[in-house]
């Protein structure tokens, strides 16, 4: 890894994820799916990891997770190795994977939610308020009863984030999260997990950058090398860095790079117009 692209953590203490010189291949392929990663995450930060499809991001969350073991190298959650203590990392962890069929596995969404929960022993009276809460978080009062089956795409990947959320897990991996998610359903996870910044450590996997315009960090893997670990306003900055890892600006974001306005959070074609109006106000001025 370019050292100029590494800028390390703002959070002190000692890491609660890490891999140390890990590589993985599947079967049959021709080329490494992660070729000796090595990255630290600590307590409390919000990471982003991005990428070119194929890049590792995915196989990389696996292997936090315990669903893959690393073919050399060591990962480490919480001190523990998930591939060989994997009941104790998942105490701690929560997953939410792309496609939300997979784990929708009750008659009724309140069910589904407290699934989880029924499994770690939580009371009868913690689970319904937890469940509440959860349903809240995630914008479905009123879906407590509907059959997962009858749920849109959206609406089943707000389930499976509710039954995540109702856990609590120290760590949540997400594997984009928002991937069937409309423009309201985005802001809605997106806000709740901004409520969760500094509670909790998050690696966040997604194509859309604007999801990771607060994080700590982000995470750039390309054919299976972690290419850079730079801030989200070194990324969306770097011209060389974005197209060598066919990344893409969300459109406000280019906008603003071509017009001057500078690395700016600008999420909204609303952000866009109010900061070109601010620009021409001081030139005015």
């Amino acid at each position: 890894m370019n050292n100029r692209n590494h800028e390390g953590s703002r959070h002190g203490g000692p890491p609660v994820v890490s891999c140390e010189n890990v590589s993985f291949s599947y079967l049959d392929s021709g080329r490494p799916a992660l070729g000796e990663i090595s990255l630290e995450v600590r307590a409390g930060e919000y990471v982003g990891v991005v990428g070119p499809n194929g890049g590792g991001k995915s196989t990389l969350l696996r292997l936090m997770n315990g669903l893959l073991r690393a073919d050399s190298g060591d990962v480490r959650v919480a001190g523990f190795d998930p591939a060989a203590e994997p009941f104790e990392v998942r105490k701690r962890v929560g997953m939410l994977f792309q496609n939300p069929e997979n784990g929708l596995v009750a008659p009724f969404v309140e069910d589904d939610i407290a699934f989880g929960l029924e499994n770690v022993g939580v009371s009868r009276e913690e689970m319904r308020e937890r469940v509440r809460k959860a349903v809240r978080a995630v914008g479905l009062d009123g879906y407590e009863q509907r059959e997962p089956h009858t749920l849109s795409g959206g609406e089943k990947q707000r389930v499976a984030l509710a039954g995540l959320l109702a856990l609590d897990p120290e760590v949540l991996l997400l594997d984009e999260p928002t991937s069937m998610l409309d423009a309201a359903g985005r802001r809605g996870v997106l806000e709740r997990l901004e409520a969760l910044r500094g509670a909790r450590t998050v690696v966040h996997v997604t194509h859309h950058l604007d999801e990771l315009l607060d994080a700590d960090r982000v995470l750039v893997l390309g054919a299976g090398r972690l290419v850079a670990d730079v801030s989200p306003e070194r990324l969306v900055s770097d011209p060389d860095l974005l197209r060598d890892n066919r990344l893409v600006l969300p459109t406000a974001l280019r906008l603003a790079a071509e017009l001057g306005l500078g690395p700016a959070k600008l999420r909204t074609p609303e952000d866009l117009a109010e900061a070109i109006v601010e620009k021409s106000g001081a030139r005015a001025r």
